[in-house]
């Protein structure tokens, strides 16, 4: 019965998901991938307050069957330029403005999962960069695509530093939950439930913000009661109320700012 439930679970959705992502085209190399932005943020130059955004597309190559890549953005006050913040699997793993900050990753379009603007955004901002510098594992060498630490973990450990912002990632966002410590029990990165994890690889968390999810092997599952939506390896966040919950409310803030970046950027 374990393992009928954790099939029917974790695996059928992932392999579901796993045909309909490779029967997508792909590019065939870095190289040749897209990387222009995809033109979902406003010029920074017209907009004098401070903002924030989390992005995520899915992984390059067979990795996107499993996961998404995420990155953040940040504009300071009167700032003439965004800063996007990432970290690849190459040399020193953080990058600072290595692409376009609504750029596609590996030819796929990003999705907006989070926006903060205003005095709010000031006063996260700092705390951001704090989080940036202070990154543990910025050694080359110190990547590794699972079960971690990778480039979801490095965007749990800055937003994990700004509870404040309520933000977190997406669940098929694969080591979000990685922690060095071989045993974790505690509070969930949003400071709004609690969590329990075995060096990422199992665990439970039940949080407000994170919802009820179950991590077996890096994959997750669960429901997030908040945005009413069911959380599915591979699939990620699947919202039953599609205007309700921290991308529509996202969408809100960027329908408040000025016309988006053209698709050329």
């Amino acid at each position: 019965m374990v393992f009928l439930a954790f099939a029917v679970v974790f695996l059928l959705p992932l392999a579901l998901h796993g045909v309909w992502w490779l029967g997508k085209d792909h590019p065939a190399s870095w190289r040749a991938a897209d990387w222009s932005s995809a033109g979902l943020l406003p010029p920074p130059s017209e907009v004098r307050r401070a903002l924030i955004f989390v992005l995520a597309a899915p992984a390059g190559r067979w990795k996107g069957v499993f996961s998404v890549h995420s990155w953040i953005v940040v504009k300071e006050k009167d700032a003439p330029r965004y800063t996007r913040y990432d970290v690849a699997g190459w040399g020193k793993p953080v990058k600072i403005d290595n692409w376009a900050p609504d750029g596609r990753w590996f030819g796929s379009t990003p999705q907006l999962i989070a926006a903060v603007e205003g005095e709010v955004a000031e006063r996260l901002i700092p705390k951001i960069k704090s989080a940036v510098a202070d990154y543990p594992y910025n050694q080359a060498g110190d990547y590794r695509v699972w079960p971690g630490p990778n480039s979801n973990t490095f965007i749990a450990h800055v937003l994990a530093q700004v509870p404040e912002a309520g933000i977190t990632l997406p669940p098929n966002a694969i080591g979000k939950d990685f922690r060095n410590a071989c045993i974790y029990l505690g509070s969930s990165p949003t400071r709004t439930g609690i969590q329990v994890s075995l060096y990422g690889l199992f665990g439970l968390a039940l949080a407000w913000i994170e919802g009820l999810e179950i991590n077996m092997f890096g994959l997750v599952a669960g429901v997030d009661f908040r945005q009413v939506a069911i959380k599915l390896p591979g699939w990620g966040l699947v919202r039953l109320l599609p205007w309700l919950g921290s991308s529509a409310d996202a969408a809100k803030v960027l329908e408040g700012l000025p016309a988006t970046q053209t698709e050329s950027g």
